[in-house]
């Protein structure tokens, strides 16, 4: 791991150990001045579900680096929470928090104009209570999108999987995919409507794998992001390579070969690693200004497992984006 620094280093005592700390000030992405018109431009992701589902738990945990434990103290939304993610040129866009109470003939809400910048849809279903009554919300909310945009991306999240086994997490989602295309089928939309389905919990990698997903569908550049990834894969001795929104740990773009889950949380952990030691070594001549940011251009590092495995990671696009290489021995 590379840092400038001079022999004589002085440290704050302010500073946590921890992963990824809140106060930690990460260097901006710094867009061009925003006019409110031109937020409201900004991609559209809308999350749904009914009261109690975990809407709220989840961008908190991925968006504002809020500890899982501490959102069993958030109540429960009463209006539309709406927040701006502007980490990067690739992580930009708006989220639409709605109520569970959510109604679509409700005056309050503009459901055409919602719908009509809508770029991706998430349902949030509880996985651990009745899934009858959502199925029957997740219906009439797909429906209803689909004929205000016809471009909108549908995702379901299945969400607190984590207290149940591994044979009910698969029966649970095979039950909800079923339940869901049958009811597409009974409208006559199963053509035209096409829902994807992930498993996730907030207490572990499961819900930054999930929105990683969602994310790449709305980055227009995708394409070439992954095609650029493969180039790398197939002219090095790499078996996977990440690009990583550091703040958030949600991969933008990942080559073209299936994801492993044990590679996506070793690459996630390793963020952390690097971080937490940047923060204790990395700090510039005057720790109390964040101005100096202890990751930056300079920032990399490279560890080696105990089976063989090498992570190399390097900084490459003004600190929020990173590249994650995996290669096995």
């Amino acid at each position: 791991m590379s840092f400038n620094r001079t022999e004589d280093e002085t440290f704050n005592s302010s500073f946590d150990i921890g992963s990824l700390s809140k106060h930690y000030e990460y260097n901006p992405f710094v867009p061009d001045e925003d006019t409110e018109s031109e937020k409201e431009d900004l991609p559209r992701l809308v999350l749904m579900g009914l009261r109690g589902s975990g809407k709220t738990s989840i961008q908190k945990v991925v968006f504002q680096k809020m500890s899982p434990n501490e959102t069993l103290f958030i109540g429960s939304n009463n209006s539309m929470l709406k927040d701006i993610v502007n980490n990067s040129a690739f992580v930009n866009f708006q989220i639409c928090d709605f109520p569970g109470h959510f109604d679509l003939t409700d005056p309050e809400y503009d459901v055409e104009s919602i719908f009509q910048g809508c770029a991706s849809l998430i349902f949030v279903i509880d996985a651990q209570d009745a899934i009858a009554s959502a199925l029957n919300r997740l219906h009439s909310v797909v429906t209803k999108a689909y004929k205000v945009n016809n471009n909108i991306k549908f995702e379901v999240f299945i969400h607190k999987v984590d207290g149940l086994t591994e044979d009910t997490k698969m029966e649970t989602q095979r039950e909800i995919h079923q339940r869901a295309n049958d009811d597409l089928v009974d409208s006559g939309d199963e053509q035209k409507i096409h829902i994807s389905f992930h498993l996730t919990s907030i207490y572990d990698h499961s819900i930054f794998e999930a929105f990683s997903r969602v994310v790449q569908k709305m980055i227009p550049q995708y394409a070439t992001l992954e095609n650029f990834l493969n180039i790398i894969i197939s002219t090095s001795g790499i078996e996977k390579a990440f690009l990583f929104d550091v703040k958030t740990k949600i991969y933008v773009a990942t080559d073209s070969s299936p994801v492993d889950m044990q590679s996506y949380e070793l690459c996630c952990d390793m963020i952390d690693v690097v971080i937490d030691l940047s923060n204790i070594y990395g700090l510039g001549d005057d720790p109390g200004l964040m101005m100096d940011p202890a990751f930056d251009d300079q920032s990399s590092s490279l560890i080696k497992l105990n089976n063989g495995t090498i992570l190399y990671l390097r900084e490459v696009c003004s600190f929020f984006v990173t590249c994650v290489h995996i290669e096995r021995r």
